[in-house]
């Protein structure tokens, strides 16, 4: 019988000056993509000594020991390390809206604690693409069952998403996560797991999610170096008590150990489709279509090399094709035969809009990432780049096409000319007076424009994405890009049209005009700026002072949290600003009763 394995709740799970730090600071705070996403790249490296082959696309560094911190909004990617030396490497991260993406370890790890530790407490982090495939050793371990893979931290609250991961070989764990059972959730996308001790899959939130996944063990070795520690041969699935584990489409086979899943005490889990070849102990696990025949083999996009993961060639070819390969799930598919490339610039970030003459959906073409803040709707779509692609693959013909910022827009590998298709501002927004005096502040995810009439005339204030306005018994006309993001009526009533049909304004925000400003300043700051406060009263974004407005701040009741890099953001807010965090030398300037200024 297997011992059990250490708790890693009740034990350190790195070095104290990894956890010390991990628990310092200012965390949870959120970013803005387009901005922090790059500060974060510079932040990670920066504490490297690291050679780049001039042939390759990844860096590859010697480990030496490195504690790599990856903070809130940061992106660590392409870079291999080398284990060879029998040094070891920990990538820890510490904040939430963070990615770690095209990572490969070379060589047998022969250190003592684990290579990611996630102690983030708040956000979303992705990890992709990693390769963890050459396994570990038994040897100098500090606790019990000696070195694991990837720990997610007692203290971690945050929803890690793992995607196209391949670990194998280690002895304490290839995924630690059933501290989720605590708050925060982990999902398993297309990952791939073998011989790896106390178990490949540690789980135990409600939240938690194993999809398209494998794991097993091949009954005859557990790990290069483990030195014959069979009993810790490991359980491809253990989940902990946490609310009921949801399992997709996932393969699992117990090999020499006497079970292919666990479930410990109330530990539940949901498994449908997929296969199981092995026991199952416990009696919390629901089956649906589920069948006992398993394939073992790496699901698409699984890294098999370290040099693979580092240079992101698995993630583009799945299926290993050459160099004619195409590069995305979709290229082949005769329904959408057009590839749309939105192609970010380092200088500042874009907004687009386009429309289709047929059906249109995300790719990852080109190496291009796929966000949920992209939206696409019917044939239109609508979203931002900075420092990355966004694809797409349609049908039809690029009818409209509208983009505010410098990124470049390529249509099956040409650039194309906003201007050539459909107008700037392809919607059209009408603001109808019912016979009382109604004054209103309308935002949009774009920009706005008036169509007809004397904005002095009028009383009409049209600001970026912000129009202010009245209206009695008349209609006012604009054009916009984007989509309607908030709408605002002090008093009176009025109908509202986008493109000839009405919407209802309760679905867009409902608030007074607010009369004291906060504006976050950070174009004169020496890097990114995150902050959080609280008001007494009401608060809501604002373009006040030309400010941007994005998904990434968030506003959670009278709460604030956001980021700022070389751009301002604004909030109206009343009554007072009674709790206030700055991390950064971002200039702050409130003003009481800005609008009468």
């Amino acid at each position: 019988m297997a011992r059990e394995p250490s708790v890693l709740d009740d034990e350190r799970s790195v070095r104290n000056d990894e956890t010390t730090a991990a628990n310092g600071g200012n965390t949870g705070l959120l970013h803005r993509r387009s901005y922090l996403r790059l500060a974060g790249v510079t932040t990670a490296a920066a504490a490297l000594s690291t050679t780049a082959s001039a042939d390759e696309e990844y860096e590859e560094i010697t480990a030496r020991g490195q504690v790599i911190r990856i903070g809130s909004g940061e992106t660590y990617e392409n870079k291999l390390f080398d284990l060879t030396n029998g040094n070891s490497v920990l990538l820890l991260v510490e904040g939430g809206n963070s990615v770690i993406r095209n990572i490969g370890f070379r060589g047998l790890h022969r250190g003592d604690a684990f290579m990611i530790s996630i102690t983030a407490t708040s956000g979303d982090v992705l990890i992709e693409n990693v390769y963890l495939g050459d396994g570990s050793t038994k040897e100098g371990e500090s606790f019990v069952h000696g070195p694991g893979a990837v720990f997610y931290h007692r203290n971690a609250s945050c929803d890690v998403t793992f995607r196209r991961c391949n670990v194998q070989g280690w002895p304490n764990n290839g995924f630690y996560c059933s501290n989720t059972a605590s708050g925060g959730s982990a999902r398993f996308e297309n990952c791939y797991g073998k011989n790896n001790g106390v178990s490949t899959y540690r789980v135990a939130g409600g939240n938690d999610v194993i999809s398209n996944c494998v794991a097993y063990n091949d009954g005859t070795d557990y790990g290069p170096g483990w030195g014959g520690y069979v009993e810790d041969a490991g359980r491809p699935v253990w989940v902990w008590p946490g609310g009921a584990v949801t399992i997709e489409d996932s393969q699992f086979a117990s090999g020499g150990y006497p079970y292919a899943m666990v479930l410990r005490g109330a530990g539940r889990a949901r498994m449908s489709g997929g296969a199981i070849s092995g026991a199952v102990q416990g009696g919390g696990l629901e089956r649906s279509s589920v069948s006992g025949s398993t394939d073992l083999s790496p699901p698409d996009g699984v890294p098999t090399s370290a040099e693979e993961a580092a240079s992101g060639a698995s993630r583009t070819q799945p299926d290993g094709g050459g160099d004619d390969a195409d590069e995305d799930d979709t290229t082949d598919d005769p329904a959408l035969p057009n590839l749309l490339i939105v192609d970010g610039d380092l200088s500042d970030a874009s907004r687009y809009v386009f429309e289709v003459g047929g059906d249109v959906e995300k790719s990852n073409a080109e190496g291009a990432s796929i966000d949920e803040e992209d939206v696409v709707d019917g044939s239109s779509v609508y979203g931002s780049v900075a420092d990355w692609k966004d694809a797409f693959r349609f049908s039809g013909d690029l009818e409209r096409l509208t983009v505010d910022g410098p990124a470049t827009v390529r249509v099956n590998d040409e650039v194309v000319d906003p201007d050539d298709f459909g107008e700037a501002l392809p919607h059209v927004l009408e603001v109808e007076g019912r016979g009382a005096p109604t004054s209103y502040e309308i935002t949009v995810d774009g920009r706005i424009e008036l169509d007809s009439g004397d904005p002095a005339e009028t009383a009409t204030t049209v600001s970026g994405s912000t129009v202010q306005s009245s209206v009695t018994d008349t209609t006012q006309r604009f054009r916009f890009s984007g989509a309607i993001t908030d709408v605002t009526f002090t008093d009176g009533e009025a109908a509202l049209f986008v493109d000839g049909e009405e919407i209802d304004p309760s679905e867009y925000g409902d608030h007074e005009l607010l009369p004291h400003a906060l504006v976050f300043d950070g174009t004169h700051a020496d890097g990114p700026s995150t902050y959080s406060f609280e008001v007494s009263g009401t608060v809501v974004k604002s373009d006040y002072r030309d400010a941007s407005i994005d998904d990434e701040d968030v506003i959670d009741g009278r709460a604030v949290r956001g980021g700022v890099a070389n751009w301002l953001d604004a909030y109206w807010f009343d009554g007072d600003i009674e709790e206030f965090h700055l991390l950064g030398d971002a200039a702050v300037d409130v003003q009481y009763n800005a609008r009468n200024l």
